[in-house]
Protein backbone atom coordinates (compact mmCIF):
# COMPACT_ATOMS: atom_id res chain seq x y z
CA UNK A 1 0.00 0.00 0.00
CA UNK A 2 3.19 1.96 0.27
CA UNK A 3 3.55 3.38 -2.81
CA UNK A 4 -0.26 3.65 -3.67
CA UNK A 5 -0.50 5.72 -0.78
CA UNK A 6 2.60 8.15 -1.81
CA UNK A 7 1.05 8.43 -5.46
CA UNK A 8 -2.76 9.44 -3.46
CA UNK A 9 -0.73 12.05 -1.89
CA UNK A 10 1.17 13.41 -4.76
CA UNK A 11 -2.32 13.39 -7.07
CA UNK A 12 -4.27 15.39 -4.17
CA UNK A 13 -1.55 17.85 -3.68
CA UNK A 14 -0.61 18.68 -7.35
CA UNK A 15 -4.70 18.89 -8.17
CA UNK A 16 -4.29 21.83 -5.34
CA UNK A 17 -1.56 23.51 -6.86
CA UNK A 18 1.33 21.88 -4.08
CA UNK A 19 3.76 19.89 -6.73
CA UNK A 20 6.19 17.89 -5.01
CA UNK A 21 8.22 17.66 -8.30
CA UNK A 22 8.38 21.34 -8.37
CA UNK A 23 10.09 21.33 -4.64
CA UNK A 24 12.22 24.24 -4.31
CA UNK A 25 9.85 25.87 -2.09
CA UNK A 26 9.50 23.02 -0.18
CA UNK A 27 11.17 22.69 2.87
CA UNK A 28 14.15 20.28 3.05
CA UNK A 29 12.98 18.47 5.75
CA UNK A 30 9.54 18.01 4.59
CA UNK A 31 11.15 16.03 1.66
CA UNK A 32 14.05 14.62 3.66
CA UNK A 33 12.38 11.12 4.49
CA UNK A 34 11.48 10.49 0.86
CA UNK A 35 15.15 11.27 -0.58
CA UNK A 36 18.27 9.32 -0.93
CA UNK A 37 21.37 9.66 -1.36
CA UNK A 38 22.75 6.77 -2.96
CA UNK A 39 22.06 4.18 -0.89
CA UNK A 40 21.95 6.07 1.85
CA UNK A 41 19.12 8.42 3.96
CA UNK A 42 20.36 11.77 3.52
CA UNK A 43 22.53 13.80 6.12
CA UNK A 44 19.44 15.44 6.86
CA UNK A 45 17.57 12.52 8.45
CA UNK A 46 20.22 11.71 10.18
CA UNK A 47 21.18 15.59 11.70
CA UNK A 48 17.21 15.67 12.61
CA UNK A 49 17.81 12.46 14.76
CA UNK A 50 21.21 14.27 16.58
CA UNK A 51 18.82 16.68 17.96
CA UNK A 52 16.13 14.82 19.08
CA UNK A 53 14.30 11.03 18.11
CA UNK A 54 10.70 13.23 17.15
CA UNK A 55 10.89 16.28 14.83
CA UNK A 56 7.38 18.37 13.84
CA UNK A 57 7.39 19.35 9.92
CA UNK A 58 7.11 22.35 8.89
CA UNK A 59 3.44 21.72 7.39
CA UNK A 60 0.16 23.13 7.52
CA UNK A 61 -1.12 20.32 9.32
CA UNK A 62 0.19 18.78 12.33
CA UNK A 63 2.99 16.16 11.56
CA UNK A 64 5.53 14.80 13.40
CA UNK A 65 8.53 13.08 11.97
CA UNK A 66 10.09 9.83 14.16
CA UNK A 67 13.52 8.92 13.32
CA UNK A 68 14.74 7.25 16.55
CA UNK A 69 14.57 3.46 16.40
CA UNK A 70 12.78 2.79 19.75
CA UNK A 71 10.33 5.68 19.35
CA UNK A 72 9.49 4.04 16.11
CA UNK A 73 8.97 1.18 17.86
CA UNK A 74 6.69 2.76 20.32
CA UNK A 75 4.34 4.09 17.20
CA UNK A 76 4.46 1.47 15.22
CA UNK A 77 3.09 -1.01 18.46
CA UNK A 78 0.67 1.14 20.35
CA UNK A 79 -2.22 0.51 18.14
CA UNK A 80 -4.57 1.87 20.81
CA UNK A 81 -3.08 5.17 20.71
CA UNK A 82 -2.55 5.34 17.20
CA UNK A 83 -4.59 4.59 14.30
CA UNK A 84 -4.01 4.03 10.39
CA UNK A 85 -7.79 3.53 9.77
CA UNK A 86 -7.81 5.20 5.92
CA UNK A 87 -10.82 6.99 7.02
CA UNK A 88 -8.90 9.49 8.98
CA UNK A 89 -6.71 10.80 6.57
CA UNK A 90 -10.31 11.06 4.37
CA UNK A 91 -11.43 13.06 7.30
CA UNK A 92 -8.57 15.27 7.40
CA UNK A 93 -8.82 16.52 3.54
CA UNK A 94 -6.40 14.69 2.07
CA UNK A 95 -8.64 11.65 0.82
CA UNK A 96 -11.28 12.06 -1.38
CA UNK A 97 -11.49 8.21 -2.30
CA UNK A 98 -12.21 5.13 -0.63
CA UNK A 99 -10.43 3.06 1.17
CA UNK A 100 -8.07 0.91 -1.41
CA UNK A 101 -8.44 -2.32 1.24
CA UNK A 102 -5.99 -4.95 2.35
CA UNK A 103 -4.70 -4.46 5.52
CA UNK A 104 -1.98 -1.32 5.65
CA UNK A 105 -5.53 1.29 6.17
CA UNK A 106 -7.56 -1.27 8.39
CA UNK A 107 -7.51 -0.91 12.80
CA UNK A 108 -8.85 -3.98 14.75
CA UNK A 109 -11.24 -5.54 14.90
CA UNK A 110 -11.71 -5.13 11.05
CA UNK A 111 -7.90 -5.56 10.54
CA UNK A 112 -7.51 -8.40 13.38
CA UNK A 113 -10.08 -10.43 11.34
CA UNK A 114 -8.12 -10.26 7.88
CA UNK A 115 -4.85 -10.91 9.50
CA UNK A 116 -6.29 -14.04 11.18
CA UNK A 117 -7.45 -14.92 7.95
CA UNK A 118 -3.95 -14.67 6.14
CA UNK A 119 -1.53 -15.57 8.64
CA UNK A 120 -1.54 -19.73 8.55
CA UNK A 121 -0.87 -19.05 4.80
CA UNK A 122 1.80 -17.38 5.15
CA UNK A 123 3.85 -19.76 7.99
CA UNK A 124 7.38 -20.87 6.79
CA UNK A 125 5.68 -24.30 6.64
CA UNK A 126 2.56 -23.26 4.13
CA UNK A 127 5.41 -20.59 2.11
CA UNK A 128 7.83 -23.56 1.89
CA UNK A 129 5.91 -25.13 -1.18
CA UNK A 130 6.71 -22.05 -3.27
CA UNK A 131 10.60 -22.89 -3.02
CA UNK A 132 10.94 -25.19 -5.72
CA UNK A 133 8.97 -22.86 -8.06
CA UNK A 134 10.40 -19.54 -6.94
CA UNK A 135 13.92 -21.65 -7.55
CA UNK A 136 12.65 -22.23 -11.23
CA UNK A 137 11.61 -18.71 -11.72
CA UNK A 138 15.07 -17.34 -11.06
CA UNK A 139 16.66 -19.94 -12.99
CA UNK A 140 14.55 -19.33 -16.15
CA UNK A 141 15.20 -16.00 -15.80
CA UNK A 142 18.73 -15.80 -15.94
CA UNK A 143 18.70 -18.45 -18.62
CA UNK A 144 16.84 -15.42 -20.48
CA UNK A 145 19.27 -12.61 -19.46
CA UNK A 146 22.37 -15.03 -20.46
CA UNK A 147 20.62 -14.73 -24.14
CA UNK A 148 20.38 -10.81 -23.92
CA UNK A 149 22.60 -8.22 -25.61
CA UNK A 150 25.24 -6.50 -23.27
CA UNK A 151 24.62 -4.48 -21.22
CA UNK A 152 21.44 -6.26 -19.69
CA UNK A 153 19.09 -4.06 -17.27
CA UNK A 154 19.29 -6.51 -14.25
CA UNK A 155 16.13 -4.25 -12.92
CA UNK A 156 13.70 -5.07 -16.24
CA UNK A 157 15.26 -8.79 -16.74
CA UNK A 158 15.40 -9.79 -13.10
CA UNK A 159 14.49 -7.95 -9.89
CA UNK A 160 11.08 -7.20 -11.74
CA UNK A 161 9.77 -10.68 -12.96
CA UNK A 162 11.14 -12.76 -9.78
CA UNK A 163 8.73 -11.26 -7.54
CA UNK A 164 5.94 -10.86 -10.43
CA UNK A 165 5.87 -14.40 -11.21
CA UNK A 166 6.46 -15.48 -7.55
CA UNK A 167 3.17 -13.55 -6.94
CA UNK A 168 1.71 -15.07 -10.00
CA UNK A 169 2.58 -18.60 -8.14
CA UNK A 170 1.26 -17.56 -4.75
CA UNK A 171 -2.34 -15.96 -5.56
CA UNK A 172 -3.09 -18.59 -8.62
CA UNK A 173 -2.70 -16.78 -11.29
CA UNK A 174 -3.62 -18.91 -14.66
CA UNK A 175 -0.93 -19.64 -16.87
CA UNK A 176 -2.15 -17.95 -19.71
CA UNK A 177 -2.82 -14.61 -17.47
CA UNK A 178 0.74 -14.20 -16.41
CA UNK A 179 2.03 -11.99 -18.81
CA UNK A 180 -0.22 -9.78 -18.88
CA UNK A 181 -0.24 -9.55 -15.01
CA UNK A 182 3.59 -8.48 -15.30
CA UNK A 183 2.66 -5.76 -17.18
CA UNK A 184 0.10 -4.39 -15.03
CA UNK A 185 2.26 -4.85 -12.25
CA UNK A 186 4.95 -3.07 -14.01
CA UNK A 187 2.46 -0.13 -15.12
CA UNK A 188 1.20 0.66 -11.47
CA UNK A 189 4.73 0.96 -10.05
CA UNK A 190 6.02 3.14 -13.03
CA UNK A 191 7.14 6.16 -11.23
CA UNK A 192 8.15 7.83 -14.43
CA UNK A 193 4.60 8.49 -15.31
CA UNK A 194 1.80 10.68 -14.12
CA UNK A 195 0.52 9.97 -10.79
CA UNK A 196 -3.38 9.79 -12.36
CA UNK A 197 -1.60 7.45 -14.94
CA UNK A 198 -0.22 5.18 -12.23
CA UNK A 199 -3.45 5.37 -10.14
CA UNK A 200 -5.52 4.46 -13.00
CA UNK A 201 -3.07 1.67 -13.46
CA UNK A 202 -4.35 0.64 -9.53
CA UNK A 203 -8.06 0.80 -10.31
CA UNK A 204 -7.30 -1.49 -12.99
CA UNK A 205 -5.34 -3.55 -11.11
CA UNK A 206 -8.37 -3.98 -8.39
CA UNK A 207 -10.84 -4.77 -11.11
CA UNK A 208 -8.29 -7.46 -12.01
CA UNK A 209 -8.57 -9.32 -8.49
CA UNK A 210 -12.04 -8.81 -8.91
CA UNK A 211 -12.87 -10.84 -11.76
CA UNK A 212 -9.60 -13.44 -10.61
CA UNK A 213 -11.82 -13.66 -7.67
CA UNK A 214 -15.19 -14.32 -9.36
CA UNK A 215 -13.40 -16.95 -11.44
CA UNK A 216 -11.94 -18.83 -8.58
CA UNK A 217 -15.00 -19.05 -6.89
CA UNK A 218 -16.59 -20.75 -9.69
CA UNK A 219 -13.82 -23.13 -9.37
CA UNK A 220 -10.99 -22.38 -7.03
CA UNK A 221 -7.16 -23.77 -7.73
CA UNK A 222 -4.39 -24.02 -5.06
CA UNK A 223 -3.51 -20.61 -5.04
CA UNK A 224 -4.04 -18.89 -2.06
CA UNK A 225 -7.05 -16.73 -3.21
CA UNK A 226 -8.21 -20.75 -4.03
CA UNK A 227 -7.34 -21.48 -0.63
CA UNK A 228 -8.97 -18.26 1.24
CA UNK A 229 -12.24 -19.36 -0.79
CA UNK A 230 -12.55 -22.40 0.39
CA UNK A 231 -12.07 -22.06 3.99
CA UNK A 232 -13.27 -18.40 4.47
CA UNK A 233 -15.53 -17.81 1.07
CA UNK A 234 -18.53 -17.40 3.16
CA UNK A 235 -17.30 -14.88 5.52
CA UNK A 236 -15.23 -12.74 2.88
CA UNK A 237 -16.70 -11.17 0.04
CA UNK A 238 -15.30 -9.95 -3.20
CA UNK A 239 -14.23 -6.71 -2.56
CA UNK A 240 -12.41 -7.69 0.51
CA UNK A 241 -10.68 -11.07 -1.59
CA UNK A 242 -9.79 -8.00 -4.19
CA UNK A 243 -8.46 -5.93 -1.52
CA UNK A 244 -5.90 -8.84 0.02
CA UNK A 245 -4.63 -9.74 -3.54
CA UNK A 246 -4.01 -6.19 -4.42
CA UNK A 247 -2.33 -5.48 -1.37
CA UNK A 248 -0.26 -8.48 -1.54
CA UNK A 249 0.52 -7.30 -4.77
CA UNK A 250 1.62 -4.05 -3.54
CA UNK A 251 3.44 -5.21 -0.58
CA UNK A 252 4.97 -8.32 -2.83
CA UNK A 253 6.05 -6.99 -5.91
CA UNK A 254 7.82 -3.80 -5.75
CA UNK A 255 9.60 -3.71 -2.48
CA UNK A 256 11.17 -7.07 -3.16
CA UNK A 257 12.07 -6.06 -6.85
CA UNK A 258 14.00 -3.18 -4.92
CA UNK A 259 15.69 -5.29 -3.09
CA UNK A 260 16.58 -7.57 -5.70
CA UNK A 261 18.37 -4.74 -7.35
CA UNK A 262 19.55 -2.61 -4.48
CA UNK A 263 20.91 -5.49 -2.86
CA UNK A 264 22.75 -6.66 -6.35
CA UNK A 265 24.32 -2.97 -6.39
CA UNK A 266 25.63 -3.08 -3.04
CA UNK A 267 26.99 -6.20 -3.05
CA UNK A 268 29.01 -5.32 -6.41
CA UNK A 269 30.22 -2.13 -3.98
CA UNK A 270 31.55 -4.94 -1.95
CA UNK A 271 32.87 -8.16 -4.03
CA UNK A 272 33.17 -9.62 0.14
CA UNK A 273 29.27 -9.37 0.28
CA UNK A 274 28.96 -11.24 -3.15
CA UNK A 275 31.25 -14.34 -2.24
CA UNK A 276 29.48 -14.61 0.83
CA UNK A 277 26.42 -15.10 -0.98
CA UNK A 278 28.03 -17.84 -3.10
CA UNK A 279 29.28 -19.63 0.21
CA UNK A 280 26.38 -21.14 1.62
CA UNK A 281 22.59 -20.79 3.27
CA UNK A 282 23.82 -19.57 6.67
CA UNK A 283 26.37 -16.71 4.91
CA UNK A 284 23.34 -15.83 2.82
CA UNK A 285 20.99 -15.31 5.89
CA UNK A 286 23.53 -12.95 7.54
CA UNK A 287 23.82 -10.76 4.06
CA UNK A 288 20.28 -11.02 3.48
CA UNK A 289 19.10 -9.55 7.11
CA UNK A 290 21.93 -6.91 6.99
CA UNK A 291 21.33 -5.70 3.36
CA UNK A 292 17.22 -5.20 4.60
CA UNK A 293 18.26 -2.97 7.23
CA UNK A 294 20.80 -1.18 5.53
CA UNK A 295 18.37 -0.57 2.39
CA UNK A 296 15.00 -0.33 4.23
CA UNK A 297 13.33 -0.24 0.85
CA UNK A 298 9.83 1.25 2.30
CA UNK A 299 10.98 4.50 3.52
CA UNK A 300 8.47 5.76 5.66
CA UNK A 301 5.67 3.35 7.16
CA UNK A 302 1.98 3.82 6.97
CA UNK A 303 0.51 7.34 8.05
CA UNK A 304 -0.54 7.27 11.48
CA UNK A 305 -3.15 9.23 13.28
CA UNK A 306 -3.04 9.76 17.16
CA UNK A 307 -6.52 8.65 18.48
CA UNK A 308 -5.25 10.61 21.95
CA UNK A 309 -2.69 12.91 23.19
CA UNK A 310 0.59 10.53 24.42
CA UNK A 311 3.80 11.63 24.72
CA UNK A 312 6.85 10.09 22.29
CA UNK A 313 10.44 9.90 23.40
CA UNK A 314 9.54 13.20 25.25
CA UNK A 315 7.13 14.88 22.84
CA UNK A 316 3.98 15.65 23.41
CA UNK A 317 1.66 14.44 20.40
CA UNK A 318 -1.88 15.29 20.29
CA UNK A 319 -5.14 13.63 19.46
CA UNK A 320 -5.53 14.17 15.97
CA UNK A 321 -1.92 14.51 14.97
CA UNK A 322 -0.46 13.02 11.98
CA UNK A 323 2.73 10.44 12.89
CA UNK A 324 5.14 9.66 10.08
CA UNK A 325 8.13 7.26 10.74
CA UNK A 326 11.26 7.14 8.91
CA UNK A 327 12.44 3.33 9.29
CA UNK A 328 15.21 4.08 6.50
CA UNK A 329 16.86 6.28 9.65
CA UNK A 330 15.19 4.05 12.69
CA UNK A 331 17.59 1.37 10.75
CA UNK A 332 20.78 3.46 10.74
CA UNK A 333 19.91 5.24 14.80
CA UNK A 334 23.40 4.71 16.27
CA UNK A 335 22.33 4.41 19.44
CA UNK A 336 21.62 0.89 18.30
CA UNK A 337 23.39 0.19 15.59
CA UNK A 338 27.15 0.76 15.61
CA UNK A 339 28.46 2.36 12.32
CA UNK A 340 25.03 2.45 11.06
CA UNK A 341 26.38 3.15 7.24
CA UNK A 342 28.16 -0.21 6.98
CA UNK A 343 27.34 -3.26 6.10
CA UNK A 344 27.69 -5.68 8.52
CA UNK A 345 26.25 -9.02 8.05
CA UNK A 346 27.25 -10.38 11.17
CA UNK A 347 25.03 -8.27 13.33
CA UNK A 348 22.29 -9.80 15.48
CA UNK A 349 19.66 -11.00 12.64
CA UNK A 350 15.45 -9.90 12.81
CA UNK A 351 16.22 -6.65 15.09
CA UNK A 352 15.72 -3.95 12.32
CA UNK A 353 12.26 -2.44 10.90
CA UNK A 354 12.60 -3.32 7.67
CA UNK A 355 9.14 -4.63 7.84
CA UNK A 356 8.00 -2.26 9.94
CA UNK A 357 6.40 -3.99 13.89
CA UNK A 358 3.75 -4.64 15.68
CA UNK A 359 0.46 -5.86 14.16
CA UNK A 360 1.36 -3.97 11.05
CA UNK A 361 4.58 -5.71 10.37
CA UNK A 362 4.66 -7.17 7.06
CA UNK A 363 2.96 -10.27 6.40
CA UNK A 364 5.00 -11.04 3.55
CA UNK A 365 7.89 -10.54 5.30
CA UNK A 366 9.17 -14.63 5.38
CA UNK A 367 7.99 -14.90 1.60
CA UNK A 368 10.24 -11.52 0.83
CA UNK A 369 13.16 -13.23 2.69
CA UNK A 370 12.94 -16.38 0.88
CA UNK A 371 12.92 -14.76 -2.93
CA UNK A 372 16.34 -12.84 -1.81
CA UNK A 373 18.03 -16.03 -0.16
CA UNK A 374 16.98 -17.55 -3.43
CA UNK A 375 17.36 -14.86 -6.35
CA UNK A 376 21.33 -13.18 -4.43
CA UNK A 377 23.30 -16.73 -4.84
CA UNK A 378 21.66 -17.84 -7.49
CA UNK A 379 22.92 -14.53 -9.53
CA UNK A 380 26.14 -14.62 -7.80
CA UNK A 381 26.76 -18.29 -8.47
CA UNK A 382 25.56 -17.58 -12.15
CA UNK A 383 27.33 -14.89 -13.03
CA UNK A 384 30.65 -14.45 -10.94
CA UNK A 385 31.73 -11.94 -12.73
CA UNK A 386 28.97 -9.44 -13.01
CA UNK A 387 29.69 -6.14 -12.63
CA UNK A 388 28.19 -2.57 -13.39
CA UNK A 389 28.09 -1.16 -16.91
CA UNK A 390 27.60 2.52 -15.65
CA UNK A 391 29.05 4.84 -13.99
CA UNK A 392 27.56 4.77 -10.36
CA UNK A 393 27.33 8.26 -10.33
CA UNK A 394 25.04 8.38 -13.47
CA UNK A 395 22.55 5.57 -12.30
CA UNK A 396 18.99 6.37 -12.39
CA UNK A 397 17.53 6.12 -8.44
CA UNK A 398 13.81 7.44 -7.91
CA UNK A 399 14.72 10.58 -7.00
CA UNK A 400 11.17 11.21 -3.93
CA UNK A 401 9.53 8.02 -2.73
CA UNK A 402 7.91 5.96 -0.07
CA UNK A 403 9.45 3.06 -1.71
CA UNK A 404 13.20 3.66 -2.47
CA UNK A 405 14.61 1.70 -5.73
CA UNK A 406 16.10 1.75 -9.32
CA UNK A 407 14.83 2.74 -12.24
CA UNK A 408 17.51 0.26 -14.18
CA UNK A 409 21.29 -1.14 -13.33
CA UNK A 410 23.06 -1.96 -16.09
CA UNK A 411 25.67 -4.54 -16.03
CA UNK A 412 27.94 -6.96 -17.78
CA UNK A 413 27.40 -10.82 -16.98
CA UNK A 414 30.63 -11.11 -17.50
CA UNK A 415 32.10 -15.10 -18.81
CA UNK A 416 28.96 -17.51 -17.95
CA UNK A 417 27.28 -20.88 -18.77
CA UNK A 418 24.92 -21.26 -21.79
CA UNK A 419 21.22 -21.12 -20.93
CA UNK A 420 20.34 -24.38 -18.80
CA UNK A 421 17.61 -26.27 -21.42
Amino acid sequence: MTGWMGKRLLAHLSKTGFDLGSSWFVPSRVLAPLRRNGLDPVPELARMQAQGPVTRLPLPVTVWLVTGYEASKQVLVDADAFSNDFGHLRDLGLFADEAPGGLGFSDPPEHTRLRKVLTPEFTMRRLSRLVPRIEQIVADQLDLMSMKDEPVDLVEHFAMPVPALTICELLGVPASEREEFQRRSVSRFDLGGAATTSLSAVSESIVYFRELVRAQRANPNDGLLGELIRKHGDALDDDELAGLADGLLTGGFETTASMISLGTLAMLRDPSLFERVQSGDEAVNGVVDELLRHQTVVQVAFLRIARRDVEIAGTRIRAGDIVACSLSQANRDPGVYPDPDVIDPSRPAGQHLAFGYGAHRCIGAELAKMELRIAYPALARRFPELRLAADPATLDFRKLSIVYGLHSLPVHLGAHSSPIL
